[in-house]
């Protein structure tokens, strides 16, 4: 009887395969060739499931962001109060452990490839729309600060966000958890009125 193969689960773990690629090798060892050694496949196998190394590449990126999206829908459907509950999504957006640490890492590579790629869309990542329905909720709890400028505050958070996320990649003993959790309490405090 026929194996039966799962070919959504499969082209999943070659797009792990490319993680674990980039994270050792960098972008430039994310050759296909490389790819299939590392998912223990031969090249026409992965062939099969990819037909270039962008419709690969692109794949891999956009399981990150089902990934992350995926955990982020999991903490807005728990009954939290709402500066925890943003809380706890800014967390999921930056490396604070293992996997978000690979998915960062993966990431930034990838932007930073694919940015000379024709078609690259800076926002295909959903960050900023996130942001900014994160600040829409806290003012629509009405915990948001008055008088704040909220397109400005949107901004900000981006930043800070980015910066968050690119300072715990590059430098995870001095920005680890502990740390981000306090900057983001810190910001969101500076944002909000007291829950009551």
């Amino acid at each position: 009887m026929p194996k039966i193969v799962d070919h959504e689960l499969r082209k999943k773990q070659i797009a792990e395969a490319s993680w674990r690629v980039i994270q050792e090798q960098g972008m430039e060892g994310a050759t296909v060739r490389n790819i299939a050694k590392e998912a223990g496949l031969s090249l026409g196998a992965l062939r099969h499931y990819f037909s270039t190394q962008d419709e690969l590449l692109e794949f891999a990126m956009n399981l990150v962001i089902e990934r992350v999206t995926k955990r982020i829908k999991k903490i807005a459907l728990k009954e939290l109060p709402p500066k925890e509950k943003v809380l706890q999504i800014l967390l999921e957006i930056v490396p604070t452990d293992t996997e978000s640490m690979a998915e960062m890492e993966v990431w930034f590579s990838f932007v930073a490839y694919a940015r000379h790629k024709e078609g690259f869309d800076a926002q295909q990542d959903r960050i900023y729309d996130g942001i900014r329905n994160l600040i829409l909720y806290l003012d629509q709890e009405r915990i948001l600060r008055k008088n704040l400028n909220k397109e400005m505050e949107m901004e900000r958070l981006y930043s800070l966000v980015d910066g968050t996320a690119m300072h715990a990649l590059l430098e995870p003993k001095r920005l680890g958890k502990d740390q981000i959790y306090e900057l983001f309490v810190y910001h969101l405090d500076l944002l909000c009125v007291d829950e009551v």
